[in-house]
């Protein structure tokens, strides 16, 4: 058995939860031992992108000792976007 780390954030909330789970587990059956999904039911797992340790990974992908996957909320606006538009105001200031 080996350890890994799970985390979630929502703005009000964040949690990181301890998983137990065999040597050559994937990231998203370590997902459903730690018991994360039961806790925020928002989690879908088709549309919400994981990864380990800021990097994104796919959800067959073979977890190792002390993993910390990551689960992450889509974004609210286009960065880019939301940049651009930024530019164009402080310009208009000027």
């Amino acid at each position: 058995m080996m350890t890994v780390e799970v985390a979630y954030a929502r703005p009000d909330k964040q949690v990181i939860l301890k998983a137990s789970v065999p040597e050559n587990t994937t990231l998203e059956a370590a997902i459903q031992a730690s018991g994360i999904l039961e806790q925020f039911p928002e989690i879908d797992l088709d549309k919400n992108k994981v990864g380990i340790f800021g990097k994104l990974s796919k959800r067959d992908a073979p977890l190792c000792f002390g993993n910390r996957i990551e689960i992450y909320r889509p974004l609210i606006a286009d960065p880019k976007q939301a940049r651009r538009e930024r530019a164009t105001k402080a310009r208009q200031a000027k």
